[in-house]
């Protein structure tokens, strides 16, 4: 952590979940971080999310996609964590313009403003999973090849892309980090836009009943977001990963069936049925799926330090601490 104090940092879409978790971190290492969010409101923008350093950074409201606030923005930054976008698979089908413009106009832009402003920033990417498609084989590993089922994987993918054309053809430093399913504080939860696992959370801190698609026993990868932040600031650091994308994974795939169990124990409250899937989910449904991180461990020596129960724990009590804010 070091490394990055007295460093001037952006995180784009530092309103939202991961993104305010890793400012928070960057502040306690002493780094002069800004962050810049939309605020659209499916993306998960929270202002209470950086309560405790609110004094501490500079927040500009604007769309990272606008060229000429990006290259303002990203003058004498060190590192610029390239994490806006939108991550709904529904609403990816729905709008398909919107998640074009959040998760791959936006990247884009922001390449684009340090190919003229800053050359030298390293660029961190936050790329998905949902890229693969339907798995060929699991875990999955970085050498299957990409073919998403529905647009936010291409948006995404694109997105990701783009980093990988600008270092080499632009000698811009970028990195991307492909995310599995990310839980913890500062997550949105008040709808399920934004993935499963903040959604079934609150279910069960309200004890209703969580429905369960297909059988319920689709295989899952979980991270917890503390184990994601220390990845994002070790791809920040390792020089050698540039031009380059890897796998994170959690430390063992689980059932969705068993992942609600575990919630509900978790939470003392709630129940669950399984009920067969919806005609617009299914047809982007894809199975189990979970990933291999042993890319990324080879090259850094990152494993995730978070048990899925620790996990859980930890943001049964945030959300029952801070409900007002997020319900």
């Amino acid at each position: 952590m070091d490394e990055f104090r007295g460093e001037k940092i952006l995180i784009t879409g530092g309103l939202g979940f991961i993104g305010s978790n890793l400012a928070i971190r960057l502040i306690e290492a002493g780094a002069s971080v800004t962050i810049v969010d939309s605020l659209f409101p499916t993306c998960g923008a929270n202002d209470f999310n950086i309560e405790t350093i609110r004094n501490d950074i500079e927040i500009v409201e604007g769309d990272a996609a606008n060229l000429t606030l990006m290259r303002r923005l990203v003058r004498g930054k060190t590192y610029v964590f390239n994490l806006a976008g939108h991550v709904s698979h529904i609403e990816s089908m729905e709008d398909p313009f919107s998640d074009l413009h959040m998760n791959a106009l936006a990247p884009l832009s922001v390449l684009e403003a340090c190919r003229h402003e800053n050359r030298g920033a390293r660029v961190i990417y936050a790329g998905t999973r949902q890229s693969y498609g339907r798995p060929e084989s699991l875990p999955l590993v970085e050498t299957q090849l990409l073919k998403p089922i529905d647009v936010n994987g291409v948006s995404k993918m694109a997105g990701e892309w783009l980093h990988m054309v600008y270092d080499r053809a632009h000698g811009i430093s970028a990195v991307s980090l492909r995310l599995v399913n990310t839980y913890g504080p500062r997550q949105l939860v008040k709808h399920a836009r934004q993935g499963f696992v903040g959604w079934f959370i609150k279910q069960a801190i309200d004890g209703e009943e969580i429905q369960l698609f297909g059988d319920g026993q689709q295989l899952r990868g979980f991270n917890y977001v503390d184990d994601v932040v220390d990845a994002l600031l070790i791809a920040a650091t390792h020089s050698r990963l540039r031009g380059d994308y890897f796998n994170l994974g959690g430390e063992r795939p689980v059932t969705l069936e068993a992942f609600v169990q575990l919630l509900l124990r978790v939470t003392g409250r709630g129940s669950y049925r399984i009920v067969p899937f919806p005609a617009d989910k299914k047809a982007i449904d894809i199975g189990s799926v979970y990933t291999s991180a042993e890319k990324f461990n080879a090259a850094t020596g990152w494993k995730p330090r978070t048990t899925l129960e620790e996990g859980l724990t930890r943001t049964v009590d945030y959300y029952r601490r801070f409900r007002k804010h997020y319900w």
